[in-house]
This record gives structure tokens, C-alpha cells and sequence, in this order.
């Protein structure tokens, strides 16, 4: 048998109306949209198109669910344009494709989603099959915002607990993707799932609200709060590597105890357009080193490139290059 390759995609499939607003106005105000640009978002979407903008060559399939409708169909497109391989990403008539309207301030550089889950309340572990994969890694997500995933799945806590047993019995390593919701909703759903993970990539919101700590206060993170929350996590879970992503830098855990710190890119303020879809980047420029076996400073090095290429576009996947082009573009901005 072939040595497994690549990465299977699963989850989170949505339609991004991303919005231009030059701030974000308090309740009761208006402000303008300048600009909007449509374009395939969610974590499933995001991490292929991000892995296949970084590495023409490498295998990516996915697994997720849109609806028969115009949206569903620009999703489908997306696929087959970026060469994913879409054999099981399944359309229904019974809801419509997740709709996500992603703003983002030009006066601070943040995003803030607002959706409508539509297909992916739909969407259950039985719509996930690995017998026939030959991919490496699933990189799985969104807990919080999948009605039937998240709720018991038979005798399991949620139905990504149950996934990423089915994941890893067929001979996948795992990882699974989070999202900003409320701390104790995001640790309730998470925390069942760490005793089958083979890595975690999270930002310094999600690895403090896993583990119960304050790790950003007043918008400023606590790198050594993010620490201490990830040792706490790195003890109740099955994760060989543990990667915690922030504004100015970032670290890797790794179960024998090695850590590996660095610091962000130093991109121009003047070249960033949006954050949306970084997080997505930072996992995908990791991951790909992991999927390698790579030494986990080079695993921080390309996720920070990848992600502060991505900052150029307000689309999520549109400004990342290849490895090569991504690293160099940090070498020539330098690293903070």
C-alpha cells in the first residue's frame, strides 16, 4: 500500500460576502460598505485553498455539505478550479449554503463574522467517509456553529468526537479547527475531542478559553499566560503538537516538552487589507511542514509567512503564494 499524502478537508463550507466598512460603528450608528467581495470561506474551504496556493502538487480532498443553490454551486466551482478533490462534498435541497457576512474595519485591521448556518446545521457525522481516502491529515472544523455536530452523536459527548475516532481508525493523523464563540460553549465542545488529536493550531483566545485561563486582557496578549493554558492543554489531551498563534508571534508545544517560539512577519501597515482567514493560513503553512515531518521552528516560520501574505486581500486564500514566495516575502518584510 501507498504511503498515505496530503489532506482531507472536513466541515465548514461557506458562501463570505466580505465587507469593506472604514470602522466598526457602535449600536445605533451607521457606517458605509465601501467595497464587497464574494468568495468560498469556512475552515474547510480556507485550509484547501490555502494548501493548494501553497503547494500546487500536494493531494486535497474535503468532506462537507452546501445546498442546491447558487451559492452551493459557486462552492462546487471553487473545487474543481483549485483541483480539490469534491467527491464528497454533498448538495442538498433541505437548507441553503451557510452564508457568513465577514466585515472588516479598515481603521483597525479586525473582522467580525456575522452567518447564517443554513446546510451546515445539517451536516452530521454520517457524512463523512474515510474508506477511500488516501489523505494523511484531516484538519477538521467548526465546533459551535454545526447543530448536529455538536450535539451527542449515540454514546459520544459530539459528533466530532465521533469523526475524529472514525478519522483516525482509518489511519489519518487529525487536527481540528476552532472558532471564537463563547469560552465556556468553545471548551464544552472542544475538550471531549483532545484524546484524538494528533495536533492543535489555535489562536491566544481559544488555547486560554480551553483551559479555563484569561490569556488577552484589553486586546493584549498574555504570551505567558498562552504558555502556561497550553501546558494545561497539551496534559489533558493526545496531541504530539500544540501550536498557539497571536498577533506578534507564536510557539509550538511539543509532547517530549521542546518548545519553539517566533516572533510574526513585520508586514507594512500600509499592505494589510484584512485579517480574515490568517488563522486559516497560520494552520495551513504549519501543517504543511508537519505533514513532512518537519522541525517545528520551520512549521512556525512558513505559518507566520503564509499568514501575513494572506493579510494583503480582504478575500481569505486570494494573496497567499507558494512556500517559497510566502517565505520569501518575509525575509524581505523581516520578522518582529
Amino acid at each position: 500500500m501507498a504511503p498515505r499524502a496530503g489532506f482531507v478537508t472536513g466541515g465548514c463550507w461557506c458562501f463570505d460576502r466580505n465587507k469593506t466598512i472604514p470602522f466598526w460603528p457602535g449600536e445605533d450608528q451607521s457606517v458605509s460598505v465601501q467595497s464587497v467581495l464574494t468568495r468560498g470561506g469556512g475552515s474547510a474551504c480556507n485550509f484547501a485553498i490555502a494548501m493548494r496556493r501553497l503547494d500546487p502538487a500536494i493531494p486535497i480532498e474535503t468532506i462537507g455539505l452546501v445546498g442546491n443553490d447558487e451559492e452551493g454551486r459557486f462552492l462546487i466551482a471553487e473545487c474543481d478550479r483549485h483541483r480539490i478533490d469534491r467527491s464528497r462534498l454533498h448538495a442538498t435541497d433541505a437548507a441553503r449554503t451557510h452564508l457568513t457576512d465577514a466585515f472588516c474595519s479598515e481603521r483597525s485591521g479586525r473582522r467580525t463574522h456575522f452567518f447564517e448556518a443554513g446546510t451546515s446545521d445539517l451536516l452530521a457525522p454520517a457524512h463523512f467517509d474515510f474508506t477511500a481516502t488516501t489523505g494523511r491529515f484531516l484538519h477538521l472544523g467548526l465546533p459551535g456553529i454545526h447543530r448536529l455536530m455538536d450535539a451527542r452523536n449515540g454514546g459520544d459527548a459530539n459528533g466530532w468526537v465521533s469523526v475524529l475516532r472514525a478519522a483516525r481508525a482509518a489511519g489519518l493523523r487529525t487536527n481540528l479547527e476552532l472558532v471564537t464563540i463563547d469560552a465556556d460553549r468553545l471548551a464544552s465542545l472542544a475538550r471531549p475531542c483532545l484524546s484524538l488529536l494528533d495536533t492543535l493550531v489555535v489562536n491566544d483566545y481559544e488555547i486560554g478559553a480551553l483551559a479555563g485561563i484569561d490569556t488577552v486582557a484589553g486586546g493584549v496578549t498574555d504570551i505567558a499566560a498562552c504558555l502556561h493554558a497550553a501546558r494545561v492543554i497539551m496534559e489533558l489531551g493526545a496531541m504530539s503538537v500544540l501550536a498557539v498563534h497571536y498577533t506578534m508571534g507564536g510557539f509550538a508545544l511539543s509532547r517530549d516538552g521542546a518548545l519553539a517560539q517566533q516572533g510574526s512577519v513585520a508586514i507594512p501597515p500600509e499592505l494589510v487589507a484584512g485579517a480574515n482567514g490568517a488563522g486559516d493560513a497560520f494552520a495551513a503553512g504549519f501543517l504543511r511542514v508537519l505533514h513532512d515531518d518537519g522541525p517545528l521552528d520551520e512549521a512556525l516560520a512558513l505559518g507566520h509567512a503564509t499568514a501575513a501574505a494572506s493579510l494583503r486581500h480582504i478575500g481569505t486564500t486570494d494573496a497567499i503564494e507558494t512556500r517559497a514566495e510566502c517565505l520569501a516575502l518575509a525575509e524581505r518584510w523581516g520578522w518582529r
